[in-house]
């Protein structure tokens, strides 16, 4: 490699990780003051960058919240795929997903939970791109509800709502101290389980 293409591999190298740095205290602050709250100079302000600089690393506030909106649970679902893979049993493995998505949730430092939870704030197409993304997400829980072992009665689709209406909801009422995320997901787990020999034994 020339010295020519030696400068420009650094100079790339550096751009990508000053973004990176960007995108970190764009999260931050997205998760602390929420979209309307958050405006481009803020931004450029955390990080040190002049207002037409910024838009050197980030075309838009709009295409910055959905990036890092998608880069949220693209980790979530990368947890949540390894934690299931390590499970064969259908139960063993909803709860190995309540589990991961709950340590995803609750950490001291989550930026999924408000990014996943901040959708009444942004612009309507701003939205839709969020809620695509969340639906492909959901469709990890849709997968696994579908191999367990319900009584006919149950209707999937209202059981995977419901679960997922809790645990999205856990950031709310969690406290840390008694309970761990995961033995909360144990919980959750059990009361989510229908077996009829356990409901109605004898």
């Amino acid at each position: 490699m020339n010295r020519a293409a030696q400068d420009r591999t650094v100079e790339t190298e550096g751009a990508g990780a000053r973004r990176r740095q960007i995108l970190e205290i764009a999260a931050r602050l997205f998760a602390r003051k929420g979209y309307r709250g958050t405006s481009m100079r803020d931004i450029g302000d955390a990080a040190g960058v002049l207002g037409g600089s910024l838009y050197h690393h980030i075309r838009s506030k709009d295409a910055l919240f959905v990036e890092l909106h998608h880069g949220a649970l693209d980790g979530a679902e990368a947890r949540i795929m390894a934690a299931v893979a390590a499970e064969t049993d259908p139960w063993a493995r909803l709860e190995a997903a309540i589990a991961a998505l709950l340590e995803v949730q609750l950490a001291p430092d989550s930026l999924t939970t408000p990014m996943m939870n901040d959708f009444r704030e942004v612009p309507d197409r701003v939205r839709a791109a969020l809620i695509e993304r969340r639906d492909d997400f959901e469709n990890l829980f849709r997968v696994l509800v579908d191999a367990l072992p319900l009584p006919p009665e149950i209707d999937r689709s209202l059981y995977r709502n419901l679960l997922l209406t809790q645990l999205n909801s856990a950031a709310d009422w969690y406290r840390p101290g008694r309970l761990s995320p995961r033995e909360i997901a144990g919980q959750i787990a059990r009361i989510f389980r229908h077996d009829r020999r356990r409901l109605h034994p004898g």
